[in-house]
């Protein structure tokens, strides 16, 4: 980590958590070399991350959570982790999402981040399955009117989730019966062995029938995802399209993924032109 005595509270809390994961701990007074920040500072960011969940304060420094397979964070507990990988993961996928598309939204904060950039694609039509993706859409819709091209919601129906999805039979039904140009798909965990996971068994169901209903899956997912593996399965990567991701995901994971995957997209990097995870099916929708 480079010294910034100008950095956003959310950029040292990333790189924060980065490190803590990286290294398996970090004690405080490493950080305050590394950031350039104040030993305050760097006690108040770990107070913070410790509060969302995702480290543990021990005497001098901080220490990964371990998770249980079946940990499901709430999505306020997510909402404020790589804030600036998911814009930058939502907005790159939002350019892959032509006018007048039939497209599903799962779930998760990634997905949430997504649903504001496609508010000006037009002619929409949008099944999800997440309370907070629909309400993005008819927020707009109520402030500015039911204007001309805005996007058709379809809500699907089931039991709220503390990541704010709706699951179970009502959904699974609703879900099946219909059929969507492509998926956009947040995850829990993503790993070359274990596929797409979660750890709501539920949910596992309700995202194997938005896979099955889509001609097309991409999944949205920041790097701390890769290696995490939740109770749950529902997919396998030959399953995925195409992966939208952030610089962050290292270099062995990007030649596993490529090794199963069609496209692989990084934000802010040039595509390879070669690779299985770059075929011919790598058009944009």
């Amino acid at each position: 980590m480079s010294e910034n005595q100008n950095l956003l509270a959310e950029q040292r809390r990333a790189l924060i958590l980065d490190e803590v994961r990286r290294r398996g701990g970090v004690r405080v007074n490493e950080l305050t070399r590394k950031l350039g920040v104040s030993d305050m500072t760097v006690r108040r960011d770990l107070d913070a991350l410790a509060r969302q969940g995702v480290l543990e304060k021990v005497h001098g420094g901080a220490v990964p959570v371990v998770e249980a397979s079946t940990h499901e964070p709430g999505f306020e507990a997510k909402s404020g982790l790589e804030l600036t990988a998911k814009e930058d993961i939502a907005r790159t996928a939002a350019s892959l999402v032509a006018p007048g598309t039939a497209i599903a939204l799962s779930g998760g904060t990634t997905t949430y981040a997504l649903a504001h950039h496609l508010l000006d694609v037009p002619d929409l039509t949008v099944v999800t399955n997440s309370v907070r993706v629909a309400d993005v859409f008819h927020s707009a819709q109520r402030s500015s009117g039911q204007r001309q091209g805005a996007a058709t919601v379809v809500l699907t129906g089931g039991v709220r989730t503390p990541s704010d999805s709706l699951v179970g039979p009502v959904a699974d039904q609703a879900i099946g019966a219909l059929h969507f140009d492509v998926l956009f798909l947040g995850v829990h965990g993503i790993s070359a062995e274990a596929g797409l996971s979660t750890p709501n068994l539920a949910e596992a169901e309700t995202n194997r029938r938005l896979v099955q209903s889509a001609r097309r899956v991409i999944v949205v997912a920041d790097h701390t995802k890769w290696g995490t593996v939740g109770l749950s399965s529902f997919a396998t990567l030959e399953q995925v399209d195409t992966l939208v991701t952030d610089p962050g995901l290292p270099a062995q994971a990007r030649t596993e993924i490529s090794e199963h995957l069609r496209r692989l997209v990084v934000t802010g990097e040039p595509e390879e032109s070669d690779g299985p995870a770059n075929s011919e099916d790598a058009a944009d929708i």
